[in-house]
């Protein structure tokens, strides 16, 4: 599998899931995830995907600026309803780097270690999504604002001309390029751009 270049150089994701180090499954619970797995758990890359990916980075080190962030230790409570234009995407990435899932998540051992019903939607929050640390009850809302980093102004007429089946593999090959740029500029320009993110 052959990704952009760029995918190599985006910050990754260390976190410490306890269930992980008592299963045996990660050497004291460390896992490192990096841009890379969130596309292939989404199967695509998008300025979504890497804005999920971006803010669930910050968020983490935001709740757990002295120590490793804890996956699965972590409540998810999404504004929109799951099915609302893409926050189905979003929750996906942000489970994954969190650990928080929803009614089909993993039930626990003897009350320890659950992950079940630590992601829910339409609920009643500041942000598009509001993150509580279950051990401390800390919580932070937060806001993506994609539109701070603008598409390239060929990519909309790009992707109308394509989805009409009328470009060739030379407009398809500048379409990918200039779609990717886009995902470029957000996890490399601006992953720590403060007007990318709202917190609260």
């Amino acid at each position: 599998m052959t990704f952009p270049k760029f995918f190599a150089d985006v910050p990754t994701i260390l976190v410490r899931d306890r269930l992980a180090e008592f299963l045996g499954a990660a050497d004291g619970g460390l896992i490192e995830y990096g841009y890379p797995d969130a596309v292939k758990l989404a199967g695509h890359s998008c300025p979504t995907v890497a804005g999920s990916y971006l803010l669930s980075s910050r968020v983490l080190q935001a709740l757990y600026p002295d120590e490793i962030p804890r996956r699965g230790e972590l409540r998810v409570d999404f504004r929109d309803r799951q099915e609302s234009a893409v926050t189905g995407v979003i929750a996906a990435v942000v489970g994954l780097l969190t650990g928080a899932a929803g009614i089909g998540g993993f039930k626990g051992l003897a009350g320890r270690f659950s992950r079940r019903e630590l992601l829910s939607f339409g609920a009643d929050v500041a942000g598009e999504m509001r993150f509580t640390r279950q051990d401390n009850g800390h919580s932070l809302c937060a806001a993506l604002h994609l539109a701070k980093v603008p598409a390239d102004p060929r990519l909309a007429p790009l992707l109308q001309e394509l989805l009409a089946g009328k470009g060739d593999a030379t407009r398809a090959a500048l379409f990918a390029e200039l779609w990717q740029d886009r995902v470029r500029r957000i996890l490399i320009e601006h992953f720590s751009d403060p007007d990318l993110l709202s917190l609260s």
